[in-house]
């Protein structure tokens, strides 16, 4: 065998033994609409789509971002412990991860039957003080409600915990069956579950300022690496910068509305 022949079959053996690189997220295994494992999320969709135009195979790693420590906890115990090097969707600038630049951009948003023809379109509105206004605990929503006093009063908080397994689309429910008036949540969130609902309007909450002090209801949504990880931060802002169109594509058709931040 010459020495060309040699050095071919060698290069065949090492490719073959060498496993090739996997885009490895770390995402919630039962948490729809963003991820489960049957990859029915849009969290998911994206994913897909990204291992796809990098040429690398999509593997993960499973984990609730609803446990015990929420998902700063969530992070801590899977991509920050190299269990993975990727996760779909976290607030752009994050202080606790790299992120890539932002490729979209939602908001909070209140949900109302359309039929009731509320006057709602800003935490300040005084229709939300007659009303019983549901939301998710440990969120803008809830802070905004404290801080104008409207806690408890008529609100109604919502637990989206690991114990129960419970799922965004609770809130929708709670709606629909009159126990709340108005719903103030992150539309991604319930993204997956509107088309069930063309009886609701969907309001984008604008950022406003209070007391002074700003407050944000539109994030930029970034893609999560560890610190560290610069290589991987710059081949995912090559892909989102070439591809943002498709992944775009991707968010409408799973039901994500896209907002762009407005002061009020």
């Amino acid at each position: 065998m010459n020495l060309n022949a040699f050095v071919g079959r060698l290069m065949i053996v090492i490719s073959l033994a060498v496993p090739a690189r996997a885009l490895h997220v770390c995402a919630d295994e039962n948490y729809l609409p963003f991820s489960n494992r049957a990859g029915a999320g849009f969290e998911n969709k994206v994913a897909a789509a990204v291992a796809k135009i990098l040429g690398e195979p999509l593997d993960y790693t499973w984990s609730s971002y609803r446990g015990h420590g929420g998902f700063p906890q969530f992070l801590s115990s899977t991509l920050d412990a190299k269990k993975c090097d990727v996760v779909m969707s976290i607030p752009y600038g994050s202080r606790e991860e790299l992120t890539t630049r932002p490729y979209y951009i939602s908001s909070y948003v209140f949900v109302f039957p359309k039929s009731k023809r509320y006057d709602i379109t800003s935490m300040d509105s005084p229709a939300l003080k007659k009303l019983k206004v549901g939301f998710e605990r440990d969120t803008p929503a809830e802070d905004a409600l404290k801080m104008r006093g409207m806690i408890p009063g008529t609100t109604v908080p919502f637990e989206i915990g690991e114990d129960n397994q419970a799922s965004p689309a609770i809130l929708l429910t709670a709606l629909k069956e009159e126990k709340i008036d108005v719903l103030i949540t992150w539309q991604p969130a319930i993204s997956g579950f509107l088309k069930a609902y063309p009886e609701f309007d969907v309001v984008a909450v604008p950022n406003t300022r209070a007391l002074g002090a700003p407050e944000q209801y539109s994030f930029p949504m970034s893609m999560g690496i560890r610190m560290g990880d610069e290589a991987l931060q710059k081949r995912l802002d090559e892909v989102i910068a070439k591809h943002q169109a498709e992944l775009t594509a991707i968010l409408t058709e799973s039901g994500v509305k896209l907002y762009e931040p407005r002061q009020q």
